[in-house]
Formats: C-alpha cells, sequence, structure tokens
C-alpha cells in the first residue's frame, strides 16, 4: 500500500486529490473521491455564501472522509467564502489565483489545512513562509488556468525548496504518473481532467463526448494576452478567441467579454459556439466513463505495481 506524507497529514487513504474545478467540483463528485479514499474538493467558484454552504453540509451528508473547499482568491466573493470555511470547520482549503495571506491566520487558527496552488519555485517559498501546510505544484499541462512551466520542470524544483509537503498537478490521469511523481519527490498528485469522466461529475453529454474524441493535440492555451492564460479543448469559441487575441483592433474589454461565462456555458449546456471545454493536455488519453471509486483505485493500483516493479531497472 502507498505510504505517503500528505496522506498521514490529512487524514486520507491515498495522496490522490481531485482538483477544485468551477462549475464541476461539487458535492456529489467531492463526496464520491472522498469516499473512496481521496480527497474530494469543492469549488468555491464566484457564488454566494450560502450555495456555499449547502454544498458543504452535503458532502457530509454524503461522506464522513476528509474533503476541501477550492477558493480563486480573485473572486469577489473570496472574503466571504473564507468566513464559510471557518465557520463551517471544512477541514482542508486550496486555494488559486492570488495570495491566501491575508486569510491564513484565521484558517490556521480555526484548524484548517491550507494548501495553495503554485506555479514557480519563489511563489512555492512565500506560500511556506506564511504557514501553508503544504503545497500544489501544477505544471502548465493542466487544464484552465496555466503557468509556464511543466510538471516534470516545476515540481522536483519545488520538492528541493520546501520542508512541507508538495502535491503535484498537471498531467497526470494514471498510476503511471502519480508513480512518476512520487519519484520527482512529490508526496501526492492532484487530478482534474480524468475525474470530468467521473459518472458522478455532472457535465453536458457534449463535454464528455468531446473529452471522449480528443486527441493529443486537442487543447489550445488563449489568453496570454491578457496575463490569464488558460487551457482548453478546441472549439469554434476557442479558435476565435485565439484568431482575436492577435488582432490589435479588438481590445481588451471585447476579448474579455468573448470569454465571460464560456465555463458555465459549456458545462450546463454544451454550447459549442460559446463554451469554454476546459480540459488539460491529458484529454486524449480519457476514453471511458468510470466511478470516481474506479479511477481513484484504478490510479493507485497501477502505481503500486509499478513501483514495486522498480527494481528491475537495477542490476
Amino acid at each position: 500500500m502507498l505510504r505517503s506524507e500528505i496522506s498521514a497529514l490529512l487524514g486520507i487513504q491515498y495522496p490522490v486529490f481531485q482538483g477544485g474545478m468551477a462549475w464541476i467540483a461539487n458535492a456529489k463528485l467531492a463526496a464520491a473521491v472522498s469516499e473512496a479514499g481521496g480527497l474530494g474538493i469543492i469549488s468555491a467558484m464566484n457564488t454566494d455564501s450560502e450555495w456555499l454552504r449547502t454544498e458543504i453540509r452535503k458532502t457530509r451528508s454524503l461522506t464522513d472522509k476528509p474533503f476541501g473547499v477550492n477558493i480563486m482568491l480573485m473572486s469577489p466573493s473570496a472574503a466571504e467564502m473564507a468566513q464559510v470555511l471557518i465557520e463551517e470547520s471544512v477541514p482542508v482549503v486550496t486555494t488559486g489565483a492570488g495570495n491566501p495571506a491575508k486569510y491564513m491566520e484565521n484558517w490556521r487558527t480555526a484548524g484548517i489545512k491550507v494548501i495553495p496552488v503554485v506555479a514557480s519555485v519563489a511563489f512555492a517559498r512565500l506560500m511556506e513562509r506564511i504557514g501553508a501546510s503544504a503545497v500544489i505544484a501544477e505544471g502548465g499541462e493542466s487544464g484552465g488556468h496555466v503557468g509556464d512551466l511543466s510538471t516534470m520542470v516545476l515540481v522536483p524544483q519545488v520538492c528541493d525548496a520546501l520542508r512541507i509537503p508538495v502535491v503535484a498537478a498537471g498531467g497526470i490521469a494514471d498510476g503511471r504518473a502519480l508513480a512518476a511523481c512520487l519519484m520527482l519527490g512529490a508526496s501526492g498528485v492532484q487530478l482534474g481532467t480524468r475525474f470530468l469522466m467521473a459518472r458522478e461529475c455532472d457535465i453536458h453529454e457534449n463535454y464528455r463526448n468531446k473529452l471522449i474524441r480528443a486527441s493529443d493535440t486537442a487543447t489550445i492555451v488563449t489568453g496570454r494576452r491578457s496575463g490569464h492564460p488558460i487551457r482548453a479543448l478546441k472549439s469554434p469559441m476557442t479558435r476565435q478567441y485565439a484568431e482575436s487575441e492577435y488582432d490589435s483592433s479588438v481590445d481588451d474589454a471585447a476579448l474579455t467579454a468573448l470569454r465571460a461565462g464560456g465555463l458555465r456555458k459549456a458545462v450546463t449546456e454544451g454550447s459549442e459556439s460559446e463554451g469554454y471545454f476546459m480540459a488539460g493536455q491529458v484529454a486524449g488519453m480519457l476514453k471511458n466513463e468510470e466511478s470516481a471509486a474506479e479511477i481513484v483505485h484504478s490510479i493507485v493500483r497501477e502505481a503500486e505495481i509499478l513501483l514495486k516493479g522498480s527494481t528491475r531497472w537495477l542490476e
């Protein structure tokens, strides 16, 4: 059985996190992943506190295992959501799109383990200094908002720089990647795109079908001009955005409006013309719908087999 520092820290059976994907990571999916032995994560998104409170309580009604909430710190409702986590005694919070420093003391006092997503060594070091329990080092292969460094390059450098546990993310879909990340020094992995194929994941059929049809070159990164690059599946919308991004006659406000609400339209409506189907580069590896438990257990089982057989490379 896999032994992991992050598993011991959080009280979970397997070192497998489910990413906090906006409009996707709800109580149903998070509870299923936690119940399977991983760490399920609810996305706070840009909703109100009562929606988040309801999802937290729903998760607790479905599992007695640890779970987390993801907060995007650039959200206008971030402060409101941060307080809900304290009031509801959420065990783990993951953060993205900003610095959680102003919430850190209150969260830690409430006993919440804070695990920020980082895309550089410098930011990872800052998170350790302000009291993070661990970090998620996310490479540019991931879906949604991405950084510049690849997972293979970022993870070992972050592991070398920190004393706290590091969770690897970006380009991870199976046990091979889990085993590889452990060898790079990580204590576990976070997967987003793979869990889009979970039966408990409530995405539109068009979204799921696009993933099934995806090839190894099915994704595109747009938004570098704005400073907020996003990886998504190629579609009429992403192609239009990519063309507009390099058109000097299109101003920044028009670009922002073009992509506004695109993820919600992909998840809830499956809209090809307006939807932003966020997914990582592993999309081409996903061909079958499975339960969250089947996903978690197959990843762990494959990693264990590979790690036990790793001595075959030695004389």
